[in-house]
């Protein structure tokens, strides 16, 4: 989605998981128009210095190939079904499931959705126990090995502090650069 994606439309990208089908739908920039036959289509690569970026990383293949390996694997998790890819404005990518497949898919989502509480759950305990003396935001974010203190700010302390969970050593001065945050023994 990001090497296709045209960002200078606002449309939002969306990757939808549904038990029959999987549907993707992306801002673009057409080089025409209708549904795309794999056997008859020529690949116009949408943002060449990104693509570029992928194939070195190596998370892309050649111009082309997702088309291809696209329509090659979706027999296997569709029953012999055909993805629809269609190009206008807004890219459509409709990939058919069969319900072993769904089934499946919705078992890994649930799974890694596990995962991420529990390693969220421990990142929480990891805090209170640090934070039994007053910390920094500084030390908070050195002890966690984050290098993006707004992401620390908004996506972790700003939720704990309003469960309760930490407070602040002057609270009437939230972004005081002397502001410190403490977990209290009853709320671990």
């Amino acid at each position: 989605m990001l090497i296709h994606r045209e960002f200078l439309n606002p449309y939002p990208a969306k990757f939808i998981i549904e038990t029959h089908q999987l549907f993707a739908e992306n801002s673009n920039k057409p080089h025409g128009h209708g549904l795309i036959d794999p056997a008859n289509f020529s690949p116009y690569p949408k943002n060449p210095v990104i693509a570029r970026f992928f194939k070195e990383i190596g998370r892309a293949d050649e111009l082309g190939s997702g088309v291809r390996n696209l329509f090659k694997y979706c027999r296997h998790y569709s029953d012999g079904g055909v993805p629809e890819l269609i190009e206008e404005d807004i890219f459509k990518c409709i990939v058919p499931l069969s319900p072993e497949a769904a089934e499946q898919l919705t078992e890994q989502v649930s799974m890694q959705v596990s995962m991420q509480a529990t390693m969220q759950d421990e990142r929480i305990k990891k805090i209170i126990e640090f934070c039994e003396l007053p910390r920094s935001r500084e030390d908070i974010q050195k002890y966690l090995n984050l290098k993006n203190r707004d992401y620390l700010r908004k996506h972790i302390l700003n939720p704990l502090i309003t469960k309760g969970v930490l407070h602040l050593t002057i609270p009437d001065k939230p972004r005081s650069p002397n502001q410190k945050y403490y977990a209290t023994k009853e709320k671990k």
